[in-house]
Protein backbone atom coordinates (compact mmCIF):
# COMPACT_ATOMS: atom_id res chain seq x y z
CA UNK A 1 0.00 0.00 0.00
CA UNK A 2 1.22 3.50 -0.78
CA UNK A 3 2.54 5.61 2.08
CA UNK A 4 0.48 8.48 3.48
CA UNK A 5 2.93 11.01 2.01
CA UNK A 6 2.61 9.45 -1.44
CA UNK A 7 -1.17 9.41 -1.17
CA UNK A 8 -1.26 13.08 -0.18
CA UNK A 9 0.95 14.03 -3.13
CA UNK A 10 -1.29 12.12 -5.53
CA UNK A 11 -4.38 13.71 -4.03
CA UNK A 12 -2.91 17.19 -4.54
CA UNK A 13 -2.51 16.37 -8.21
CA UNK A 14 -6.05 15.05 -8.54
CA UNK A 15 -7.97 18.09 -7.32
CA UNK A 16 -10.98 19.54 -9.10
CA UNK A 17 -10.55 22.88 -10.78
CA UNK A 18 -10.48 25.88 -8.44
CA UNK A 19 -12.77 27.85 -10.76
CA UNK A 20 -16.04 28.81 -9.08
CA UNK A 21 -14.78 27.75 -5.64
CA UNK A 22 -14.58 30.10 -2.66
CA UNK A 23 -11.42 30.73 -0.69
CA UNK A 24 -12.76 28.65 2.21
CA UNK A 25 -13.28 25.57 0.09
CA UNK A 26 -10.00 26.08 -1.74
CA UNK A 27 -7.74 26.67 1.25
CA UNK A 28 -9.58 25.08 4.19
CA UNK A 29 -12.12 22.44 3.20
CA UNK A 30 -10.29 20.76 0.33
CA UNK A 31 -6.99 20.43 2.23
CA UNK A 32 -8.89 19.04 5.24
CA UNK A 33 -10.74 16.67 2.92
CA UNK A 34 -7.41 15.59 1.47
CA UNK A 35 -6.23 14.50 4.93
CA UNK A 36 -9.45 12.60 5.52
CA UNK A 37 -9.20 10.99 2.08
CA UNK A 38 -5.66 9.83 2.81
CA UNK A 39 -6.76 8.39 6.16
CA UNK A 40 -9.74 6.67 4.53
CA UNK A 41 -7.46 5.16 1.90
CA UNK A 42 -5.10 3.84 4.58
CA UNK A 43 -7.88 2.05 6.46
CA UNK A 44 -9.56 0.76 3.31
CA UNK A 45 -12.79 2.75 3.18
CA UNK A 46 -14.62 3.18 -0.11
CA UNK A 47 -15.80 6.60 -1.34
CA UNK A 48 -19.42 5.69 -0.59
CA UNK A 49 -18.50 4.71 2.96
CA UNK A 50 -16.80 8.08 3.42
CA UNK A 51 -20.00 9.75 2.19
CA UNK A 52 -21.98 7.87 4.83
CA UNK A 53 -19.50 8.84 7.56
CA UNK A 54 -19.86 12.46 6.40
CA UNK A 55 -23.63 12.12 6.65
CA UNK A 56 -23.36 10.70 10.18
CA UNK A 57 -21.37 13.71 11.41
CA UNK A 58 -23.59 16.22 9.63
CA UNK A 59 -26.95 14.75 10.61
CA UNK A 60 -25.87 14.24 14.23
CA UNK A 61 -24.95 17.92 14.44
CA UNK A 62 -28.21 18.97 12.82
CA UNK A 63 -30.24 16.77 15.19
CA UNK A 64 -28.49 18.41 18.14
CA UNK A 65 -29.68 21.83 16.99
CA UNK A 66 -33.29 20.66 17.17
CA UNK A 67 -33.08 18.45 20.26
CA UNK A 68 -30.93 20.34 22.77
CA UNK A 69 -31.25 23.73 24.39
CA UNK A 70 -28.78 26.23 22.87
CA UNK A 71 -25.55 26.75 24.84
CA UNK A 72 -21.91 27.62 24.14
CA UNK A 73 -20.95 23.95 24.47
CA UNK A 74 -23.65 22.91 22.03
CA UNK A 75 -22.51 25.61 19.63
CA UNK A 76 -18.97 24.18 19.53
CA UNK A 77 -20.22 20.62 19.14
CA UNK A 78 -22.62 21.53 16.32
CA UNK A 79 -19.98 23.52 14.46
CA UNK A 80 -17.43 20.72 14.81
CA UNK A 81 -19.90 18.15 13.49
CA UNK A 82 -20.91 20.29 10.53
CA UNK A 83 -17.32 21.25 9.67
CA UNK A 84 -16.03 17.66 9.84
CA UNK A 85 -19.01 16.48 7.81
CA UNK A 86 -18.25 19.10 5.16
CA UNK A 87 -14.58 18.12 4.98
CA UNK A 88 -15.56 14.46 4.61
CA UNK A 89 -17.94 15.53 1.85
CA UNK A 90 -14.86 16.73 -0.01
CA UNK A 91 -12.88 13.62 0.93
CA UNK A 92 -15.22 11.14 -0.76
CA UNK A 93 -14.71 12.68 -4.20
CA UNK A 94 -10.97 12.97 -3.69
CA UNK A 95 -10.78 9.33 -2.65
CA UNK A 96 -12.83 8.33 -5.69
CA UNK A 97 -10.41 10.11 -8.02
CA UNK A 98 -7.41 8.59 -6.24
CA UNK A 99 -8.68 5.02 -6.41
CA UNK A 100 -10.68 5.19 -9.64
CA UNK A 101 -13.68 3.80 -7.75
CA UNK A 102 -16.06 6.65 -8.44
CA UNK A 103 -19.25 6.14 -10.39
CA UNK A 104 -22.82 7.33 -10.90
CA UNK A 105 -23.94 5.61 -7.71
CA UNK A 106 -21.43 7.59 -5.67
CA UNK A 107 -22.33 10.87 -7.34
CA UNK A 108 -26.02 10.15 -6.75
CA UNK A 109 -25.44 9.30 -3.08
CA UNK A 110 -23.38 12.46 -2.60
CA UNK A 111 -26.12 14.65 -4.08
CA UNK A 112 -28.82 12.93 -2.02
CA UNK A 113 -26.89 13.57 1.20
CA UNK A 114 -26.24 17.19 0.19
CA UNK A 115 -29.92 17.79 -0.52
CA UNK A 116 -31.01 16.16 2.73
CA UNK A 117 -28.44 18.25 4.61
CA UNK A 118 -29.80 21.51 3.19
CA UNK A 119 -33.39 20.61 3.99
CA UNK A 120 -32.71 19.35 7.50
CA UNK A 121 -30.37 22.08 8.75
CA UNK A 122 -32.91 24.86 8.19
CA UNK A 123 -35.72 22.65 9.50
CA UNK A 124 -33.67 22.13 12.67
CA UNK A 125 -33.25 25.89 13.09
CA UNK A 126 -37.01 26.32 12.69
CA UNK A 127 -37.62 23.69 15.37
CA UNK A 128 -35.07 25.32 17.69
CA UNK A 129 -36.73 28.72 17.27
CA UNK A 130 -40.08 27.18 18.17
CA UNK A 131 -38.94 24.94 21.04
CA UNK A 132 -36.56 27.18 22.90
CA UNK A 133 -38.43 30.46 22.97
CA UNK A 134 -36.51 31.89 20.06
CA UNK A 135 -37.32 35.25 18.50
CA UNK A 136 -40.37 37.22 19.60
CA UNK A 137 -43.25 37.08 17.14
CA UNK A 138 -44.19 34.21 14.86
CA UNK A 139 -42.89 36.07 11.82
CA UNK A 140 -39.34 35.02 12.67
CA UNK A 141 -40.32 31.43 11.99
CA UNK A 142 -40.60 32.36 8.32
CA UNK A 143 -36.85 33.06 8.22
CA UNK A 144 -35.70 29.40 8.22
CA UNK A 145 -38.40 28.57 5.68
CA UNK A 146 -37.14 31.33 3.38
CA UNK A 147 -33.53 30.24 3.83
CA UNK A 148 -34.59 26.65 3.10
CA UNK A 149 -36.30 27.73 -0.12
CA UNK A 150 -33.23 29.70 -1.20
CA UNK A 151 -30.80 26.87 -0.44
CA UNK A 152 -32.78 24.15 -2.20
CA UNK A 153 -33.51 26.27 -5.26
CA UNK A 154 -29.85 27.26 -5.57
CA UNK A 155 -28.78 23.62 -5.30
CA UNK A 156 -31.31 22.31 -7.82
CA UNK A 157 -30.85 25.15 -10.31
CA UNK A 158 -27.05 24.87 -10.13
CA UNK A 159 -27.15 21.12 -10.62
CA UNK A 160 -29.44 21.47 -13.62
CA UNK A 161 -27.23 24.18 -15.10
CA UNK A 162 -24.23 21.87 -14.80
CA UNK A 163 -25.97 18.87 -16.32
CA UNK A 164 -27.73 20.74 -19.13
CA UNK A 165 -24.63 22.77 -19.92
CA UNK A 166 -22.51 19.62 -20.08
CA UNK A 167 -24.99 17.99 -22.44
CA UNK A 168 -25.29 21.01 -24.75
CA UNK A 169 -21.71 22.26 -24.90
CA UNK A 170 -19.25 21.01 -27.49
CA UNK A 171 -15.80 19.95 -26.21
CA UNK A 172 -13.74 23.00 -25.29
CA UNK A 173 -16.68 25.37 -25.69
CA UNK A 174 -19.35 26.88 -23.50
CA UNK A 175 -19.45 29.94 -21.31
CA UNK A 176 -16.25 30.29 -19.35
CA UNK A 177 -15.05 26.82 -20.34
CA UNK A 178 -11.40 27.88 -20.31
CA UNK A 179 -11.59 30.79 -17.86
CA UNK A 180 -8.92 30.66 -15.16
CA UNK A 181 -9.73 30.63 -11.46
CA UNK A 182 -10.15 34.15 -10.09
CA UNK A 183 -9.02 34.95 -6.55
CA UNK A 184 -11.34 37.97 -6.47
CA UNK A 185 -14.30 35.78 -7.42
CA UNK A 186 -13.24 33.21 -4.83
CA UNK A 187 -13.28 35.97 -2.22
CA UNK A 188 -16.69 37.21 -3.37
CA UNK A 189 -18.12 33.70 -3.09
CA UNK A 190 -17.13 33.34 0.57
CA UNK A 191 -20.53 34.40 2.00
CA UNK A 192 -22.27 31.73 -0.09
CA UNK A 193 -19.90 28.92 0.94
CA UNK A 194 -21.38 26.17 3.13
CA UNK A 195 -18.26 26.23 5.29
CA UNK A 196 -18.90 29.88 6.13
CA UNK A 197 -22.54 29.04 6.83
CA UNK A 198 -21.36 26.46 9.36
CA UNK A 199 -19.52 29.21 11.25
CA UNK A 200 -22.79 30.91 12.22
CA UNK A 201 -23.54 27.96 14.51
CA UNK A 202 -20.67 29.08 16.75
CA UNK A 203 -23.14 31.81 17.78
CA UNK A 204 -25.78 29.28 18.81
CA UNK A 205 -25.17 29.88 22.52
CA UNK A 206 -26.32 33.50 22.15
CA UNK A 207 -29.83 33.52 20.70
CA UNK A 208 -29.80 37.15 19.58
CA UNK A 209 -26.38 36.90 17.94
CA UNK A 210 -27.36 33.67 16.20
CA UNK A 211 -30.58 35.17 14.85
CA UNK A 212 -28.74 38.21 13.49
CA UNK A 213 -25.99 36.11 11.90
CA UNK A 214 -28.44 33.60 10.45
CA UNK A 215 -30.66 36.38 9.06
CA UNK A 216 -27.66 38.15 7.50
CA UNK A 217 -26.56 34.96 5.76
CA UNK A 218 -30.12 34.32 4.59
CA UNK A 219 -30.21 37.76 2.94
CA UNK A 220 -26.80 37.21 1.31
CA UNK A 221 -27.82 33.79 -0.01
CA UNK A 222 -31.03 35.25 -1.45
CA UNK A 223 -28.99 37.89 -3.27
CA UNK A 224 -26.60 35.27 -4.61
CA UNK A 225 -29.55 33.15 -5.76
CA UNK A 226 -30.92 36.03 -7.84
CA UNK A 227 -27.49 36.66 -9.39
CA UNK A 228 -26.87 32.96 -10.07
CA UNK A 229 -30.27 32.45 -11.71
CA UNK A 230 -29.67 35.29 -14.15
CA UNK A 231 -26.12 34.09 -14.87
CA UNK A 232 -27.07 30.45 -15.41
CA UNK A 233 -30.03 31.31 -17.63
CA UNK A 234 -27.84 33.49 -19.84
CA UNK A 235 -25.16 30.80 -20.07
CA UNK A 236 -27.66 28.13 -21.11
CA UNK A 237 -29.32 30.47 -23.61
CA UNK A 238 -25.89 31.18 -25.11
CA UNK A 239 -25.32 27.45 -25.57
CA UNK A 240 -28.59 27.18 -27.47
CA UNK A 241 -27.61 30.09 -29.71
CA UNK A 242 -24.16 28.65 -30.31
CA UNK A 243 -25.67 25.31 -31.30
Amino acid sequence: MRSTGTVLRELRGAQKTARGVSLYSRYVNRPAGRLFAAAAYRIGLTPNQVTLVSAAFTFSAIAAVALFRPSPGLALAVYAGLAVGFALDSADGQLARLTGRGGPDGEWLDHVVDCAKMILVHTAVLIAFQRYGGPPGGGWLLLPLGFLFTAVLTFCAGLLREQLGRAAARPGTGPGAAAPASRLRALALLPADYGVFCLVFLLLGDRDAFRVGYAALAAVHALFLALFLVKWFRELRALRTDG
